[in-house]
């Protein structure tokens, strides 16, 4: 592997987010939803840099500042095209491959992120990630792929989902690269833990409430939670996921149509 380059993981992050003002701001336990994302991905042993990259808006600003403290590096890239945003950021800190985190997942799994990371090593894919067909709970969502995969795709890529979503021109043509989707032993798919309405927020406070906040806990901490009180999964479970995506898409068929 190319010394010069870095296992980067970049977090997509900004404030203006549409069903949940502000959401990578909300506190739980008396911190950011975006700095919990920090610390955890700070406890992979994989990781060489982390990139919070947010939109180049002035209400932004506050996230830059947010990874000055954190000691991580802050990106400015543009609001809409994410995919650029990625690219831009990627080239300007020699980032291969690269780990795509969004800022609404407070209970990312380190230990999952460098299982990951290693069989995307060892195996020399283009793309891996958890999400193409879902056996993990959504909310610990990782993607990784090599920078000649961003760099074809910013290339590449034309419609809107594309360019807002960073990786579905990847994941729609596997023709051009090596795709890997990895699974869970059990299929989780039905849990929801990502932050993007009010009740998965009220629901990830429920969850870090009940955990001893001087330890990291992992995903199987949480299993166990839940099964002992099943009603915390109660709080989201009807909160429909991929709504942004879907809206994307929606927008990709009006332009097709003029």
């Amino acid at each position: 592997m190319d010394k010069t380059k870095k296992i980067t993981c970049i977090i997509q992050a900004r404030t203006d987010s549409k069903r949940l003002a502000n959401k990578v701001l909300k506190e739980i336990e008396d911190t950011p939803v975006i700095c919990h994302i920090i610390n955890r991905i700070k406890r992979s042993r994989n990781v060489e840099q982390i990139i919070l990259a947010t939109t180049d808006n002035n209400s932004d600003k506050i996230l830059l500042d947010i990874a000055e403290k954190f000691k991580i590096i802050g990106f400015a890239g543009d609001e809409d095209d994410v995919l650029e945003r990625f690219f831009d950021a990627a080239t300007s800190f020699s980032a291969d491959p690269i780990i795509r985190i969004t800022g609404d997942c407070p209970l990312v799994d380190p230990e999952l992120l460098d299982i990951m990371i290693q069989i995307f090593l060892e195996n020399k894919y283009d793309y891996i990630s958890n999400t193409i067909e879902r056996t993990f709970p959504d909310g610990l969502d990782i993607e990784i792929f090599s920078f000649d995969a961003l760099k074809k795709a910013h290339q590449q890529a034309k419609w809107s989902s594309e360019r807002e979503h960073v990786t579905p021109f990847i994941v729609k043509n596997q023709d051009l690269f090596r795709v890997y989707n990895y699974k869970n032993k059990q299929d989780l798919s039905n849990l929801r833990w990502c932050v993007d309405e009010e009740n998965d927020l009220l629901m990830v406070k429920q969850i870090f409430h009940e955990m001893d906040k001087e330890q990291f806990f992992s995903t199987s901490d949480i299993i166990e939670l839940i099964s002992r009180n099943p009603k915390i999964a109660e709080i989201n479970k009807n909160i429909k996921s991929n709504e942004g995506y879907k809206k994307s898409l929606e927008n990709d068929k009006l332009i097709k149509q003029e």
